[in-house]
């Protein structure tokens, strides 16, 4: 096997995710107890009860799903140790799971980077007036048209057939319309907090860079596809880069799975809650076989 490892990103949650793993795993256990320990407040209550407001709470989302993402991780390395990852990249948020995976920083310190990035963001949604739609089988060259009229941005490049539009609301309401004068009927407005990875997220952006420089981050020993570029840094100026940028800027994800397949994977093993990622790599790569590494029983049937 020549796998690929991926991490979940915001929208996967649901309460009572991991409890599994907290229970059968005395790794995925410890993540929980220090998650806990870091943020100072029982994030593992949230993730294991809820209720489903709070969780899906951007300042509870984000750190939530890291820290059931790294737990899930943690499970399976304790069963699988023989198994390691040819290349790593994760979801928006993601991407610190895969940072982490690839020993860029400890988990801790991913954690408390990633509630940092989610306070950001949650105030730039507060600032704001924004939202997203999905948009399938359209053609991508008339939804950047569309996009670049309305002045609003892609925010996702998933896989074929599936594209994120993100901006403000009216001005995604009239590109919706657009959209669908131009022919793409299956436009699909959803139900979130802002525009994440838009123009609108830029002073969530800015106001990262500080808190990225201070971070205790290293090179990681096994490659990270960025969001942004769908490539490794080259350095940690580029990496650190990356890391702010991602927040306002296009997640290339269609890009970052070709990319790690062309190393020679054979397998995506997505770590965290549902299966967005596991679909999404179907819908690019059919050929590569796909596992969802979310529950203790994916462990033992893997």
């Amino acid at each position: 096997m020549k796998a690929f490892f991926v991490f979940s990103g915001q929208g996967a949650q649901f309460a009572g995710m991991g409890r599994d793993l907290a229970e059968n795993s005395p790794a995925a256990a410890e993540v929980f107890k220090r998650s806990d320990e870091a943020l100072g407040y029982a994030l593992s209550d949230v993730i294991f009860n809820g209720p489903d407001d709070k969780l899906t709470q951007t300042v509870y989302c984000q750190p939530a799903i890291y820290t059931m993402s790294c737990a899930s991780l943690a499970a399976f390395k304790e069963k699988y140790s023989d198994i390691q990852a040819v290349a790593c990249a994760g979801l928006s948020l993601g991407e610190y799971g895969a940072l982490y995976a690839g020993g860029a920083f400890d988990f801790v310190s991913g954690l408390q980077l990633l509630a940092q990035r989610a306070k950001l963001m949650d105030a730039a949604c507060r600032e704001t007036n924004g939202g997203m739609a999905s948009v399938l089988n359209g053609d991508i060259d008339i939804i950047q048209k569309v996009c670049a009229e309305n002045g609003i941005d892609v925010a996702n490049y998933n896989s074929p057939g599936q594209i994120v539009i993100s901006g403000e609301k009216e001005k995604l309401a009239a590109a919706v319309e657009a959209l669908k004068s131009a022919g793409i009927r299956k436009v699909i407005v959803l139900n979130v907090a802002g525009a994440f990875h838009s123009r609108l997220m830029a002073s969530a952006g800015e106001a990262l860079k500080p808190v990225i420089a201070a971070a205790n981050i290293s090179m990681p020993a096994i490659p990270v596809y960025h969001n942004c570029t769908a490539l490794p840094a080259q350095n940690l100026d580029e990496l650190r880069t990356n890391l702010a940028s991602q927040v306002a800027g296009s997640v290339r994800w269609e890009g970052c799975v070709r990319a790690m397949a062309a190393l020679g994977a054979d397998t995506m093993i997505e770590f965290g809650p549902g299966n967005v990622l596991t679909k999404l790599c179907s819908r690019t790569l059919p050929e590569i076989k796909t596992v969802n590494i979310g529950s203790f029983d994916a462990i033992n049937n893997f």
